[in-house]
């Protein structure tokens, strides 16, 4: 029930993101075309990757052919990679829009944008799909042939080279970026906070309001990168140090902290689209069937 669960709300979560953003002409944004383009690669790992993980975690069998077993792991991989690309991004796009807001709309671009999505999703997918294709990750492994081959199993595994290659780039990289962008964009908006105080006539009323952005603010960006955290660490940790244990990680833990990572794609829906009004707002215009009778350009953000 969970899994089955976490599966449909990644599912409608994402199509939700999709519709909305693709109907309503004023989210046609630089921003929000990586945001659309996240939601779907996130809406392809739960119609693709997750129902036949669930199988093989309920199961504790893989029951889809060894073939099979090889094109899932390598989608798995690549799409996993282009959601924490796509999340790297988004968070490079917010530093700029929060630290250079007059040239923002210049540099950051449709067309600009349009490059950032086809690097997000061309890069992980020739890295993943080419390590997996040259069975380069299971390399002087052994027993390794004999245990998919004679057990029905798809484990997740690299071996010691491959671990640490994935973990660093695919991991520590994008997610010490991550963390130094959002730390900045923090602090800026702190100093935006008290200049803003600053230039206010009733001063009691303007500690109040900053107060309140720098809470809000800090909230925010404190579940972003919590939920990122604790999304992906546990899986990256477990993958590193894996096969610096001769393989000895128990199959159970492994399962646990894959499903974490998957989570993160149902959460990404909650994240960037739900703790917006405009994104609210557009969701009730699809559930009421509104969108059916009503054009893209009606009003999604409050009035100022």
């Amino acid at each position: 029930m969970f899994f089955t669960c976490s599966i449909t709300i990644n599912i409608f979560g994402n199509f939700g993101m999709i519709i909305t953003i693709a109907h309503f002409k004023q989210l046609h944004s630089a921003t929000n075309l990586l945001i659309l383009s996240l939601a779907l690669n996130d809406m392809c790992i739960g119609i693709f990757i997750m129902p036949y993980s669930m199988v093989r975690t309920v199961e504790n069998c893989w029951y889809f052919g060894n073939l099979f077993c090889q094109i899932h792991y390598g989608f798995d991989m690549t799409l996993c990679i282009i959601s924490i690309f796509h999340l790297c991004i988004i968070a490079i796009d917010r530093l700029y829009a929060v630290c250079k807001p007059l040239h923002y709309p210049i540099k950051i671009t449709l067309p600009v944008t349009k490059r950032l999505v086809l690097f997000c999703w061309s890069a992980p997918m020739i890295f993943s799909l080419g390590i997996v294709i040259s069975n380069s990750h299971v390399s002087g492994i052994e027993g390794y042939d004999l245990l998919v081959q004679c057990f029905n199993v798809c484990p997740i595994t690299f071996n010691k080279l491959w671990s640490v290659v994935v973990f660093f780039i695919c991991f520590f990289f994008p997610g010490a970026l991550m963390v130094g962008i959002y730390v900045k964009i923090f602090l800026v908006s702190q100093k935006h906070a008290k200049l803003i105080k600053a230039a206010v006539v009733d001063s009691n009323t303007s500690q109040k309001v900053s107060k309140r952005k720098e809470r809000k603010a800090a909230w925010k960006l404190a579940i972003l990168m919590g939920v990122f955290l604790c999304c992906w660490m546990p899986f990256f940790v477990a993958l590193l140090i894996d096969p610096f244990m001769n393989f000895t990680t128990p199959k159970v833990i492994f399962e646990v902290v894959n499903w974490f990572s998957y989570i993160n794609s149902t959460c990404n829906p909650i994240l960037y689209g739900f703790l917006y009004p405009w994104f609210r707002k557009g969701l009730k215009h699809i559930i009421s069937g509104k969108i059916c009778y009503s054009d893209a350009c009606a009003n999604l953000f409050p009035a100022e």
